[in-house]
């Protein structure tokens, strides 16, 4: 096998490890796994359960936490270019807060975000998350069917296992800072460490 063949077979390898301990640390996480259930019960296009959900798990994995930390809210996200109503969103996120009330929904068409947020038109889910601030929130996971899951990540998910939290310069820094300290993650997760390259 070439050189640079064996690189990319080498880091598409430690890809999947790290997209399947995500699954497994999941799916050690009941209401985790049940909040996925409903979500894949929606039946929506391109929809993941992301942000912090995901990221949460790992870096609680990283910093040896037993207890989970409580989620602030739980953000789906699903992408539908023929949808008309841009307030479809309150009717998925009723029908999950009916499902489980005690995790605060937050559903949001990716097709439609990019006005809101002043970027160019989206392509998909994982496109949208590029344009996420931090690196390691544009993380993602969902359940196929009863045994499978899918987990994506807009910048591969070597840096959320390396306890960072990455600037993504497609967004002002002051927005990145602002969300680090107003959202307490070095309070709770201490070893995380800030990278603005």
């Amino acid at each position: 096998m070439p050189k640079c063949c064996k690189r990319d077979y080498l880091s598409n390898l430690s890809q999947d490890i790290l997209m399947q301990t995500i699954i497994e640390l999941v799916k050690q996480d009941l209401p985790r796994v049940q909040a996925l259930e409903y979500v894949q019960a929606l039946n929506l296009p391109d929809c993941y359960i992301a942000a912090g959900f995901v990221r949460n798990v790992v870096w609680d994995h990283l910093h040896h936490k037993v207890v989970p930390t409580k989620l602030n809210d739980v953000d789906v996200i699903y992408f539908d270019s023929s949808e008309t109503d841009p307030d479809k969103y309150l009717a998925y996120e009723k029908v999950l807060s009916s499902a489980m009330p005690g995790l605060n929904w937050q559903v949001r068409n990716q097709a439609i975000m990019h006005k809101r947020n002043g970027d160019p038109q989206y392509l998909n889910s994982l496109d949208a998350m590029r344009y996420w601030p931090e690196k390691e929130t544009a993380v993602a996971i969902r359940l196929l069917d009863k045994h499978r899951f899918e987990c994506i990540a807009a910048f591969g998910f070597d840096s959320l296992f390396r306890a960072q939290i990455s600037y993504n310069p497609k967004r002002q820094r002051a927005v990145f800072e602002q969300r680090v300290n107003a959202k307490g993650w070095l309070i709770t997760w201490p070893n995380l460490q800030l990278i603005y390259e």
